[in-house]
């Protein structure tokens, strides 16, 4: 095979993979089914499954996209100059809150939207799911343990607890975020993240 073909392939498994990501975040996983992903991506079925096995495959591969594309966001928010490191976080969360608009997270909050459907129908998603998460929290993790280091934050706790219950107090925001349909419970997520970093107001 040469590159121009090998890329071309490349190519075509992402297309399909970001317009499945793009559709899914905004309706989830059982309600969406492959036509319709085909359809909008332009893409004959007999090609789907040269990349793809099945729905379930295709969303696994989905989601460890998902996720490499959101850590490589996070370390870049991470090793953003000029600020220490509880500013990056910080910007880190407000950065959450500005994408994860109940009206619309434009394919940015796959796993809020995907999490508790679809890990009780795949184990296979279900472990994508939990792969993908521990990475982040780690990521947070290093960052916090770096923040008390160089003394721009203060915890009270190992940082990979602060880490877990911090990621796991902002999925929960954004899930209340959509059944209540206003932002006020990621102000209140905001309030409390300050203060378990030991920030002033």
């Amino acid at each position: 095979m040469n590159t121009a073909t090998h890329k071309h392939k490349d190519d075509v498994r992402e297309h399909i993979l970001a317009t499945g990501q793009r559709i899914m975040a905004g309706r989830g996983y059982s309600a969406v089914g492959l036509n319709e992903i085909l359809t909008e991506a332009g893409v004959p079925k007999g090609s789907f499954y040269h990349y793809f096995g099945s729905k379930d495959a295709f969303a696994v591969a989905m989601l460890e996209s998902y996720f490499a594309d959101y850590l490589a966001g996070l370390d870049h928010t991470m090793s953003q100059p000029g600020a220490n490191m509880a500013q990056r976080l910080m910007h880190y969360w407000q950065q959450w809150q500005d994408t994860q608009s109940f009206q619309d997270c434009q394919g940015k909050c796959l796993a809020v939207k995907l999490g508790a459907e679809v890990a009780d129908l795949s184990e296979n998603m279900r472990l994508a799911l939990e792969k993908g998460t521990s990475q982040i929290v780690e990521r947070l993790a290093e960052a916090i343990e770096a923040g008390a280091k160089e003394g721009s934050l203060r915890i009270i706790d190992e940082p990979g607890r602060v880490a877990e219950s911090l990621y796991q107090l902002w999925l929960g925001a954004s899930v209340m975020v959509k059944i209540v349909r206003h932002k006020g419970p990621f102000a209140s997520a905001m309030l409390l993240t300050r203060h378990t970093l030991g920030l002033a107001g």
